[in-house]
């Protein structure tokens, strides 16, 4: 199932889930009741940005600001895969 996310979308992590470090695997991790999902540096940025106040357009911008290349399609595809699992909500424009 895909879902799109639009620009001002304002997405959060869903009600259950939780980001945080593992000090095992030395990166962070998506805790969900049914699952876990390792995260690479970008990843864990993106979703630390996801606080449900912040627009996708204004999380793209912030991580312009700190890396040299952020394509805002693979940052909103990113987003897509976790909300089809429900692991995000999107959050009304």
């Amino acid at each position: 199932m895909s879902i799109t996310v639009r620009p001002t979308n304002r997405p959060q992590l869903a009600r259950l889930i939780r980001l945080q470090w593992d000090p095992v695997r030395e990166q962070h991790v998506l805790l969900a009741p049914e699952g876990v999902l390792t995260l690479n540096r970008t990843g864990a940025t993106i979703l630390n940005l996801c606080d449900g106040e912040r627009t996708v357009e204004e999380i793209v911008g912030e991580l312009r600001g700190r890396y040299s290349r952020v394509a805002g399609d693979e940052v909103r595809a990113f987003l897509s895969r976790l909300a089809a699992k429900r692991w995000l909500e999107l959050g009304d424009e």
